[in-house]
Order: C-alpha cells, then sequence, then structure tokens
C-alpha cells in the first residue's frame, strides 16, 4: 500500500479575495505562513518518503515548512500548477461573469467545453494533472508521498483515482492548508481523510 498526503497550499491574498489566481505566483499571507507551520506541526509525525509540490511559490513554500522536519527533498513538478486561468487571472468570478457571460456559465455547470481565454481548458487541465499520476504509481507499497498543490489539482486528483468522474469535481471542499489521505492497494483505492482541517483550530 502507497499512501497519498494530499496539502492545498496556505492561504493567499487572491484567496481571501476570491480571485482567480492559477499560474498567477502569489506568495502566502501572514495567516497562509501560519497554517503552514501547523501543517508542518501536524505531520512531524508521518514517515515520509518523498515530497512533491506544484512550482508555484505558495505551493512550495507550504511544502518548505512540512519539509523542514523531514529528510525528503521536495521536488517541484509544474504538472501540478493550478489551472491556467489566463485573461481571467486575477478576476472575481463576478468579473469574469461581466466580461465573459459565456465562460461564467461553463463554470457554474462546469461543461466539458471550458476553456479560458487566453488560458488552458478543462479537458487539458485534468490531462496535464492527471499525467502526475504516472509517477506516484512508481511508489513501493507501504511508502508515504506527500503532495502540496492546489485545490483544483486536488480535487481532480481525488476524482481519478477514485474513479468517479470529473462532473463530481465541484462536490469536493478542499480549503487552503487541509489534508486529505489517499490509501492505494493492489486493488483498490481508499479516501481516508478529506480536507481536513482540525490542526488549524486555535487551542488553549
Amino acid at each position: 500500500m502507497a499512501r497519498l498526503l494530499l496539502v492545498r497550499h496556505g492561504v493567499t491574498e487572491h484567496n481571501s479575495n476570491q480571485q482567480f489566481a492559477g499560474y498567477t505566483d502569489t506568495e502566502l499571507t501572514d495567516e497562509g505562513f501560519r497554517q503552514a507551520e501547523k501543517l508542518s506541526n501536524r505531520l512531524a509525525g508521518e514517515n515520509i518518503d518523498a515530497i512533491y509540490s506544484s512550482d508555484l511559490k505558495r505551493a512550495v513554500v507550504t511544502a518548505e515548512a512540512i519539509a523542514s522536519r523531514h529528510k525528503a527533498e521536495i521536488i517541484q513538478s509544474p504538472e501540478i500548477r493550478e489551472m491556467n486561468y489566463g485573461d481571467a487571472e486575477g478576476m472575481t468570478f463576478s468579473e469574469i461573469h461581466e466580461r465573459y457571460p459565456e465562460i461564467a456559465e461553463l463554470i457554474i455547470d462546469l461543461d466539458a467545453g471550458l476553456n479560458f481565454p487566453g488560458g488552458e481548458s478543462f479537458k487539458e487541465f485534468v490531462k496535464r494533472t492527471c499525467r502526475f499520476l504516472d509517477i506516484v504509481r512508481e511508489y513501493e507499497e507501504d511508502q508515504t508521498v506527500l503532495i502540496v498543490a492546489h485545490g483544483g489539482v486536488l480535487r481532480v486528483l481525488v476524482c481519478d483515482l477514485l474513479g468517479i468522474g470529473y462532473d463530481h469535481f465541484r462536490q469536493i471542499r478542499i480549503d487552503n492548508a487541509s489534508l486529505s489521505m489517499v490509501d492505494i492497494y493492489p486493488h483498490r483505492v481508499i479516501l481516508s481523510l478529506l480536507n481536513d482541517t482540525s490542526h488549524l483550530r486555535d487551542t488553549a
């Protein structure tokens, strides 16, 4: 069995402002840094054999905080960048709806024809993200792989690993600095934990 630890990066200003930030290389906020440190504490006792991160700063910095407690080096992977929103980068959904009403409708329906002008289509995004799983499948049983990426990427990975359609993409919630776990057995895959943020709660 291989275990995948799926982590979404800490919060950024784009997240707080509900702006679309795919390839935009945004920084963590102060709260995002605190979240990354809490993730590091949460995962300090895990035996992590490999660490993969999106090559965007918000993911790399989150991965670095976790890696500081482990021997594994971070491998940056552009395959697990967030979706490229092209001309819609930095916009809120309301702004997209005003400027690209037809795109806004496709976003709501998660239509297979969704294609951001100057960016990539949903199909291209899924194909790129799933290529990354070819790397993960090379790991042996009883190894643990940490993947630090983005909300959209992690939803795609969960859908693909569980063998469910990508139309379920919007039904999976992945919050900032959340932890999910997927256990891969020879004949089945088990989602053991989804969107856990209990480590972010302030303790007395």
